[in-house]
Formats: C-alpha cells, sequence, structure tokens
C-alpha cells in the first residue's frame, strides 16, 4: 500500500484519506491511533501493533513540524528487538514509507498534525 498524498492533518493511501493519527503496514491499517500523550510516543502506544506486525524496521511521522517526541523507552526496546527506527517529520516519513514499503516489513505511525 502506497501513500499518495500528505497534507496537514490529512493523509491518503491508495485506498482511503485520513484525518486521524493511525498506523500502516504494506497491508494493513491500524484507524484512528491514540498515545498516552499527544506530542509524546511511549512504548505503550506501539507495543501491540510491534508485537503484531513483526516489523523489520518503525517509521514514526512526528508531525508536520516534527513536534511528537520518541521516548527513550521506544529507542531501547526497538534496539533489543533489532527493529530499526526512522523518525522524522511527517512528509518525510511518507516518503520513506513509500520508499521501503513492499521492500522490508514495515510498521509506520504517522501524526498528521504539528
Amino acid at each position: 500500500m502506497k501513500i499518495t498524498a500528505y497534507q496537514f492533518g490529512r493523509l491518503s493511501t491508495e485506498e482511503q484519506t485520513y484525518d486521524k493519527d493511525f498506523l500502516l503496514t504494506a497491508d494493513k491499517v491500524f484507524p484512528r491511533w491514540w498515545r498516552k500523550e499527544s506530542h509524546k510516543l511511549y512504548w505503550q502506544d506501539i507495543a501491540l501493533f510491534v508485537d503484531e506486525t513483526a516489523p523489520e524496521i518503525l517509521i514514526v511521522g512526528q508531525g508536520k513540524f516534527g513536534l511528537m517526541k520518541v521516548m527513550p523507552e521506544v529507542k531501547e526496546k526497538l534496539s533489543l528487538q533489532n527493529i530499526e527506527l526512522f523518525a522524522a517529520k511527517t512528509g518525510r516519513a511518507v516518503q520513506e514509507f513509500n520508499k521501503l514499503c513492499g521492500q522490508r516489513r514495515v510498521l509506520a505511525a504517522f501524526h498528521l498534525t504539528c
């Protein structure tokens, strides 16, 4: 599944447009993704999704301006599981997802606003 468009507050895949934060793999969408805190990513926010999808890489779209911070515990847990982390502003994360989708097992977590 490729991402076809991103703008502040809205991201479109080949199948649907989303206006709430969500997670995405090559073949599955986890809509309306909620976190413990809006602008912080904790392990508990993604643990179940990581377990379910067994990614090689986690791509985190940190928002248009990059305000969502990946907490150190996330980096530590990913490292222990040999999962690579790519965190960037959402526009850049979209590009990385599209580049790697189909080549590697990717789990992407997208914050669509700030």
